[in-house]
């Protein structure tokens, strides 16, 4: 018989299963474990708001005054999941593409309840430099915040909070002039009217009018978590950023693999550092005054949006077709991703390659039949002996092989309905990608094979 523990969780008497999977340790328990800081959700920071390609954005001329102004004396209530809990947690603010310092000066994390409410006894303030409730960030900068307890995490609440959402507020005291965000968050997320002062310690979402699918100047949030924790980070463009899943679903192939993952012994956290219409090579330059819809290469973004995470031990890198539409050779996005594997494998990180999934019928370049050819040249790259570490075959696992297109099933979009574009798969074809990564390629030893 399975043994059972009674806890009171958010006021309720709940019967718990005590499991005894090793990925289950009961966070009372893990004080006997070695910590450290892992990553527990990021989101690419690409740009200055408003560049970049959005999902169901709602028109926030009433949210901000101007883009050049920026946020001003306003707080965001940005709705952010996990990938794993942990009692203690910190959270990564960013002015990276901002042109001058932006202070916070009244942060906050909590349980979200629904919309823009938290629940009552989860909401704790956050504090920066050792105990400072204010922080001024300095242009192309990020920084780490305080440590902060989250009580409301037990041995009953890592159970009860899988798939649950944190609610991160912080107030700007602005005008913070362009704002660095990540467009594509598919996630519902709240915000205040400008010169509408600090609400981050309301537990309601009264003062919150205004809704976003993107998320502002926070890109990453870690947890305290045993130090074994695997950290797989999914770097790549809009088909890893989500394009065509269901809003606020959570259903991009990262989602999925996640929650394969979890179905195991292994501890891991699956992160998503995808951004839509990233390319592997280009732009040669970017920067605030000079913004590119895709955001910084994946080269040049390797240190801040990979490397620089917590605990990263494997990389999963699907990109390459953003470059096929600018017209890159294949050579130059093979040379791309061989520099690239190079500067993780420094870093002492597993890559994993993903084949690049087809476009065939795109009304973009990138559909036409000559830039398959380029793409049919990458993945026989990608797919070949000592190229990578392992390989997910996300071309295989998509694609018609009548027609070589997407596969008619995984083309209706998921996110605002239609047709599709037939480039991004829809949450049935994202079920598809997650399913056919073998996990032992990820975490060799530690992962069963698929």
């Amino acid at each position: 018989m399975t043994p059972t523990s009674t806890v009171v969780f958010a006021g309720c008497v709940v019967l718990i299963a005590v499991a005894t999977l090793t990925s289950a340790v009961p966070i009372e328990q893990q004080s006997a474990v070695a910590q450290s800081w892992k990553t527990a959700w990021a989101a690419s920071a690409h740009g200055p708001y408003p560049s970049g390609n959005a999902t169901a954005q709602p028109i926030l001329d009433f949210a901000f005054e101007s883009p050049a102004t920026g946020a001003i004396d306003q707080t965001f209530r940005l709705i952010v999941k996990p990938d794993i809990w942990g009692p203690q947690a910190r959270i990564r603010f960013t002015n990276a593409f901002g042109t001058k310092p932006v202070m916070f000066d009244d942060a906050h994390i909590g349980l979200q309840s629904s919309g823009g409410a938290i629940v009552s006894g989860t909401n704790q303030r956050v504090t920066f430099a050792g105990g400072q409730t204010a922080i001024t960030i300095e242009p192309g900068q990020t920084v780490f915040s305080d440590s902060a307890a989250l009580t409301f995490v037990t041995s009953a609440g890592a159970a009860l909070l899988s798939g649950r959402k944190l609610a991160v507020s912080v107030h700007v005291t602005g005008p913070s002039g362009p704002m660095t965000w990540h467009a594509k968050a598919l996630t519902t997320s709240y915000l205040t009217g400008p010169k509408a002062g600090r609400h981050g310690s309301d537990l309601g979402d009264e003062a919150f009018p205004n809704s976003t699918t993107s998320w502002f100047f926070v890109d990453a949030v870690d947890m305290m978590a045993p130090s074994d924790t695997a950290v797989v980070v999914a770097f790549g463009d809009s088909i890893t950023d989500g394009t065509a899943s269901t809003i606020n679903g959570d259903d991009r192939w990262p989602d999925v693999l996640a929650r394969r993952l979890h179905g195991t012994p292994v501890r891991a956290s699956v992160i998503n550092a995808g951004i839509g219409g990233n390319r592997v090579i280009g732009p040669a330059e970017y920067g605030a005054a000079t913004p590119f819809a895709g955001g910084p290469s994946a080269l040049s973004r390797l240190e801040r949006d990979v490397v620089g995470l917590s605990g990263v031990t494997t990389v999963i890198w699907l990109e390459g077709i953003n470059d096929i539409a600018a017209g890159a050779s294949a050579q130059a996005i093979v040379a791309g991703l061989q520099e690239g594997v190079a500067r993780l494998h420094a870093r002492g990180l597993r890559v994993v390659g993903a084949t690049i999934t087809s476009a065939l019928g795109y009304t973009g370049a990138s559909g036409a039949p000559e830039a398959d050819e380029r793409r049919r040249t990458v993945n026989a790259f990608i797919r070949a002996p000592g190229s990578f570490d392992g390989v997910a075959d996300f071309d295989t696992a998509t694609a018609d092989p009548r027609t070589g297109a997407l596969r008619a099933a995984y083309q209706p979009n998921s996110s605002t309905g239609g047709a599709g574009d037939k480039l991004h798969p829809n949450r049935a074809g994202y079920l598809a990608m997650g399913g056919a990564v073998d996990l032992a390629t990820l975490l060799p030893g530690r992962a069963p094979a698929r």
